[in-house]
């Protein structure tokens, strides 16, 4: 179990954008606080396995092609993902808008799929793969809405502060009631997002659709407009979904 924990500690450590060139092994050292010894027998593994990899020239370490290879078939997995992407074109020509695709995982929603606007060069722009804890954001807060009220409230009880529970569980009973939910600097000061839920054939929560903008030109009559768009969005992922079902 500790190897496991020690390769799974590694494998973020390569996987943070500022080691996209590679990072050497007394760096990563330092950043695990492990031997070298150790560190290098682990290294010796993973990239035998194909988990990492050793940059010839350089002798940095960097992410293995296995991770993608994983994560591609994981992303296969999920049919509605490729039944629905046009719809995601389509809503991110409409509202010039970078677009989200997220899905629930555990206490976090993870960003699986992102449609930017080459028309805006002045956009959100959140990495695939990036981790957003579930009470933090509009995709997030319409996942949670649309949650059978027992899951939705095990997140709650360990990511909302006891005395602000009550507070969000009521803010989540208006998100549903209207059918979106809009977030505004929660996670990056100056940036806003509008969230519809996906569900699928049989109402269960399978992710989130957003629109991520940045504030300053974010006018009453384009928010409406943007909410529009993403709620007619909605409506027709529901149709793909039932159809492909």
């Amino acid at each position: 179990m500790q190897t496991i924990n020690r390769v799974m500690q590694l494998a973020k450590i390569l996987a943070s954008e500022n080691t996209s060139t590679g990072i050497s092994i007394s760096d990563l050292a330092k950043e695990c606080d492990l031997a070298l010894s150790t560190l290098h027998r682990i290294l010796k593994s993973m990239v035998k396995q194909g988990l990492a990899e050793q940059v010839a020239d350089t002798k940095l370490y960097k992410l293995g092609p296995v991770w993608m290879e994983y994560g591609l078939r994981a992303y296969d997995t999920m049919d509605y993902v490729s039944s629905i992407r046009p719809e995601l074109d389509r809503l991110s020509r409409e509202v010039e808008e970078s677009i989200y695709l997220s899905k629930c995982t555990g206490l976090e929603a993870i960003i699986i799929e992102r449609i930017d606007n080459e028309n805006n060069q002045i956009r959100m722009y959140d990495k695939l793969g990036l981790r957003i804890p579930m009470n933090i954001g509009a995709a997030n807060k319409i996942m949670l809405a649309c949650m059978p009220t027992a899951e939705s409230e095990k997140i709650i009880q360990q990511l909302v502060p006891e005395h602000e529970q009550e507070a969000f569980k009521e803010m989540l009973q208006g998100i549903k009631k209207q059918g979106y939910a809009i977030s505004h600097g929660e996670r990056t000061e100056g940036t806003s997002s509008i969230g519809v839920a996906v569900c699928n054939i049989t109402g269960e929560v399978v992710g989130a659709i957003s629109i991520g903008c940045v504030t300053f030109n974010l006018t009453e009559d384009r928010l409406q407009m943007m909410i529009k768009a993403i709620l007619a969005t909605k409506e027709r992922v529901a149709e793909k979904i039932g159809r492909s079902n």
